[in-house]
């Protein structure tokens, strides 16, 4: 009886102290993986609890390994950790938490983010996204610049910036007009979500692969002579149209700078897209609208946003237009 009981008391004060410890070790778990297999490099995005999402730290611990690979490698494949998501997308909640700080995370952070979109979209070696899962917004950024991009039917593919009062960021006014027909401007605008082989038929994918086979795919790659990864590709279905309902619940001043945003961006080279961006990123991380996405859809999760102006008709466009694209002072350019 005795020993039972002092059996009790143990269990209660060590379990506490144990599940302390696999928080510590949780916490210390690197947040990226860099790997190296022969002449391949390898990046896992490893934080599966927040679905792989891009902080200012795994920016700069990527960005320096594939300016050291593109001449060291012959190829280098990016994936992220867990069967949830690829990358769900920036970590914009660190940002408007900060936007009143001294050092606001978003004075730093769009800026090194777009960089290392631009030395993706110009590497000189091939680039393996394997976009299994949630891909969007920075996690988009991280893939579609590459000269691969690996989908599965688990891919839920979107550009949600303007339901956040943000613009489709990391490239969007470069990659999405150059979609077929209006597809970008309806993707920009609406957030719509693609899924599966949805994303390689809209030109968003190069490949597909059943999710089953992502390792034995990510083998073969790690085995091949050659720069050019096996064709796995296969057509998509079609995808279905609610724009309507959809764009009354996405911020008016998102929808206009978007929509002059992607018009641009038709004629604009990544670079100068990006550099547009990063002018665009400067004005609006600090507005009213950034702040009340990220409450209603990520923190609050109510989903009741309060646009300021609320509707379209209420947007000065002109004087929008003029804030968010007319250049910064000349030390706060972004010069790519």
């Amino acid at each position: 009886m005795v020993v039972a009981q002092i059996t009790s008391r143990l269990r209660t004060l060590v379990r506490p102290l144990m599940m302390a410890s696999s928080r510590n070790l949780s916490s210390s778990a690197p947040e990226v993986l860099l790997e190296e297999v022969g002449n391949k490099g390898i990046i896992t995005l490893n934080r599966p609890k927040a679905l792989n999402s891009l902080n200012i730290n795994m920016i700069r611990l990527i960005y320096p390994k594939l300016q050291e690979w593109e001449t060291t490698k012959s190829m280098v494949i990016i994936k992220g950790a867990g069967e949830k998501a690829f990358c769900a997308g920036g970590d914009v909640r660190s940002i408007v938490e900060t936007v009143n700080d001294p050092n606001p995370v978003g004075e730093y952070f769009f800026r090194e983010e777009y960089i290392l979109n631009c030395l993706i979209g110009t590497l000189h070696i091939p680039y393996v996204a394997l976009i299994d899962g949630i891909t969007m917004g920075g996690g988009v950024g991280l893939s579609v610049h590459g000269q691969f991009r690996v989908a599965t039917e688990r891919t839920l593919f979107a550009m949600p910036e303007t339901g956040i009062g943000l613009f489709p960021d990391v490239g969007g006014s470069h990659f999405l007009p150059r979609l077929g027909g209006r597809l970008g401007m309806y993707l920009a605008l609406t957030g719509h979500r693609l899924k599966g082989r949805e994303v390689m038929k809209a030109g968003l994918a190069t490949h597909v692969c059943d999710s089953a086979r992502i390792g034995e795919l990510e083998e073969s790659l790690l085995k091949m002579e050659s720069n050019y990864p096996e064709d796995v590709a296969a057509e998509g279905s079609e995808w279905s149209q609610k724009q309507l309902a959809i764009l009354g619940k996405m911020s008016p001043t998102s929808l206009k700078v978007t929509f002059e945003q992607i018009e641009r961006g038709a004629n604009l080279t990544l670079p100068e897209c990006l550099s547009m961006e990063y002018r665009i990123v400067s004005h609006i991380y600090k507005g009213h609208d950034f702040a009340e996405g990220v409450r209603a859809v990520l923190i609050d999760k109510d989903h009741k946003t309060s646009w300021k102006p609320a509707t379209l008709a209420d947007v000065p466009t002109d004087e929008v237009i003029k804030k968010h694209f007319d250049p910064l002072e000349p030390q706060k350019e972004l010069t790519l």
